[in-house]
């Protein structure tokens, strides 16, 4: 079976009143289930707690403290459940609520624990309803939106495709209600600046945190990892069986041909960079087209506090990144040998572990 990540935001899960919308919800699940039906195995990233939980309380407006919007979040995520259990269970698929905290992703043992849970649900023949955990995470609700996670569920369950769905046709060459002739686009293949500069023009969900910016920041990620998202407005009709049966709507981001491991996975985008690496000319050359070692010769200037086993971000003398790595080193190690001969490391240290600052296993290029 393939296996999809469907994200829906806010805006589309709720009516003109700013209600969770119970008639919409129920489709979305029915759609989940003829999906499973073609041989789809789909995981679904649903905001929506916090307008669940503004609405029980009576909240006159999006609150802005954060234990307010921990508040919110913890009342409405039962409801949010409630809802999508009871819709699935008209045609016997289990719901699975799966919260999840950007440390379920940087802690290797976490991570791992996260990926068997989901592929087990996805096996067993439940519907995953995975969101952040706004209640714990402080953090969580600051990055304010799903649609990096729903990236990097897709990265974690190995997906075949990530689908975002909102309340916007597509990436468009501009506002949608800007009155000018507008079009979607089709089909992205890189990201380029005029790209993010058309995402920061406004796109937006009614009533979500999310814009058209996180989106492409999501994409990024997608493709980086070789796996094609879609972006499609969410109540269009039957839009999760059409977009997985191959039907153009929307945009499509097309990844490269490669695609990383789970491990390069890991490394590439959960793991968050310790410090930074500026490495010469040369040294930046072997890694990106020989996937060569970062050895201590190559190393110009050290950034950060870093130990040993630390990820580390490679940067080339422009400050652009070349790679993510584990450093066999700590950055007042890093310093004193940067620039001098492998051989030289026991010298200069007193013990030599490692010829490599960072050995090409623990490397992840281009990302």
């Amino acid at each position: 079976m393939k296996r999809a990540v469907v994200k829906v935001g806010t805006a589309t899960l709720t009516d003109e009143r700013g209600r969770l919308d119970r008639d919409y919800i129920a489709d979305l699940c029915s759609q989940l289930v003829r999906a499973r039906e073609a041989g789809w195995q789909v995981a679904l990233v649903s905001s929506g707690a916090i307008r669940a939980g503004m609405v029980r309380l009576q909240m006159k407006r999006r609150p802005r403290l954060i234990p307010e919007k921990q508040a919110a979040a913890a009342v409405g995520q039962g409801l949010l459940m409630d809802m999508y259990s009871t819709e699935l269970d008209r045609y016997g698929t289990p719901a699975a609520q799966v919260l999840l905290t950007r440390d379920d992703f940087s802690d290797r043992t976490r991570y791992l624990n996260a990926r068997n849970t989901l592929l087990t649900l996805l096996r067993m023949g439940a519907v995953p309803v995975i969101n952040e955990n706004d209640t714990v995470s402080v953090e969580e609700i600051r990055f304010g939106d799903n649609d990096m996670l729903a990236a990097l569920v897709g990265t974690l369950v190995d997906a075949d495709l990530v689908l975002l769905l909102t309340d916007v046709p597509g990436l468009c060459t501009a506002k949608p209600c800007s009155g000018r002739g507008v079009e979607v686009i089709r089909e992205v293949r890189e990201i380029t600046p005029e790209l993010q500069k058309i995402a920061a023009g406004g796109q937006s969900e009614r009533g979500g945190t999310g814009g058209m910016s996180s989106k492409l920041a999501a994409a990024e990620i997608a493709m980086a990892a070789g796996i094609p998202m879609t972006i499609a407005r969410g109540r269009e009709p039957a839009v999760v069986e059409r977009v997985l049966a191959g039907e153009p709507l929307g945009t499509r981001f097309v990844p490269g041909t490669s695609r990383l491991n789970s491990r390069k996975r890991w490394m590439a985008f959960a793991v968050p960079a310790r410090g930074s690496l500026r490495v010469n000319e040369g040294a930046a050359r072997m890694l990106a087209t020989r996937r060569a070692s970062l050895l201590p010769v190559g190393v110009i200037e050290v950034t950060g506090d870093f130990g040993p086993g630390d990820l580390v971000l490679v940067v080339d003398e422009e400050n652009r990144t070349v790679a993510r790595g584990f450093s066999n080193y700590s950055a007042e190690e890093v310093r004193r040998v940067m620039g001098k001969n492998s051989s030289e490391i026991r010298k200069v240290l007193g013990h030599h572990e490692f010829d490599e600052v960072i050995h090409r296993d623990n490397l992840v290029v281009g990302v």
